[in-house]
């Protein structure tokens, strides 16, 4: 198992800084949080950011993310494309096997087989311009996402059937939305991409909010079953730590990276994962 550090976990940290942190404090590979590029490039290259990665041994899994890809206008599914267009040619130049794509939310919930039919279309739409670099799907257990279930996000990436879609298994999410752990047993372990580990307060499911995300194994997530279901269904991919805590942004992000990697440790272990400092690029699930 990969061990990754999400870099909104240390949202308020410039990207140059979170590929150190990531070094330092043990992590292997580094999501690279989308939001930190723009700012990042109006400084260095992206030859520059490659070279950065290369020299501090950290490995870029994924650039994260694209959100609310689903139920776009034409204006918006233009944008859209154009926007993905870019990150992937930015992926591949630093080596990223994968970006995370997120559905969007909508008042009124679709009916299911509508939420499939669009999410299928957009998803082999934006395959055809991925090419070499995978599509992470994250499911996200919020009111109103169109997609905020295990079961659902499962049967939309079977049916866009492309060797470039896989998924996001992110314990929050899971947590929130309600999802069920026998569909872990579902779940096509080759395309799991990426699993995000988070605790989260003791707090009613469908109140939770980002704020509410915690280290992993604090709070009523049931981490350890997730775990422990993905490591007998053979997944042995990367996990990474993913927290949107804004009294986790106010603190030393050296502290804060820390404090992850040794919480997300702990639980991967106590799953019987073995953490491995090897390529990223040879973990299991990416379509790269």
């Amino acid at each position: 198992m990969r061990l990754a550090l999400n870099g909104a976990t240390i949202m308020r940290s410039p990207l140059e800084q979170d590929v150190a942190l990531a070094a330092a404090c043990g992590f292997s590979a580094l999501e690279v949080w989308a939001g930190k590029l723009h700012p990042y490039l109006e400084r260095e290259s992206v030859a520059a950011l490659a070279a950065r990665l290369r020299e501090a041994g950290v490995a870029s899994w994924s650039i994260n993310s694209i959100e609310d890809i689903t139920f776009r206008d034409a204006a918006g599914r233009r944008a859209l494309l154009a926007d993905l267009g870019r990150l992937v040619e930015i992926a591949r130049a630093i080596a990223a096997p994968a970006i995370v794509v997120v559905p969007g939310r909508r008042d009124a919930a679709p009916a299911r087989r509508e939420v499939v039919r669009e999410s299928v279309g957009v998803l082999r739409e934006m395959a055809d311009i991925a090419g070499d670099v995978a599509l992470a799907f994250e499911f996200l257990g919020k009111p109103g996402c169109v997609v905020p279930t295990l079961d659902l996000a499962i049967e939309i990436v079977n049916e866009a059937d492309r060797p470039n879609v896989g998924m996001v298994l992110d314990t929050f999410h899971f947590h929130a939305g309600g999802s069920d752990l026998r569909d872990i047993a579902a779940l096509p372990m080759d395309r799991l991409l990426v699993v995000h580990l988070n605790g989260c307060d003791d707090v009613p499911p469908h109140a939770l909010t980002d704020a509410h995300r915690r280290y992993p194994g604090e709070g009523p997530i049931p981490v350890g079953a997730i775990l422990s279901a993905l490591r007998a269904g053979g997944y042995d991919g990367v996990a990474s730590v993913e927290i949107f805590r804004p009294e986790y942004w106010e603190r030393d992000p050296h502290e804060v990276a820390r404090t992850a990697y040794k919480r997300a440790a702990d639980v991967l272990s106590a799953a019987g994962f073995v953490l491995d400092g090897g390529s990223a690029a040879s973990a299991g699930g990416a379509a790269r």
